[in-house]
């Protein structure tokens, strides 16, 4: 990560990043793959998570 940000990589790396609307979530760090630069996190790549994943992150499911 350091070496990403240090030299300006711009390399898709996971990492946790503050997330406004990315993925559904709004308002938390969450563990999403970003690409980093010599600014940090220079943006939240975005994809399509799977039925399991959506089940994880939704908000409106019972605690366990």
């Amino acid at each position: 990560m350091a070496e990403a940000i240090i030299k300006d990589e711009r390399r898709i790396l996971p990492c946790a990043a503050f997330c406004r609307k990315e993925y559904g979530v709004g308002g938390y760090f969450v563990g999403v793959p970003c690409i980093l630069g010599k600014g940090g996190v220079e943006s939240v790549v975005e994809g399509e998570p799977d039925a399991a994943e959506r089940k994880l992150t939704d908000t409106r499911a019972s605690p366990r």
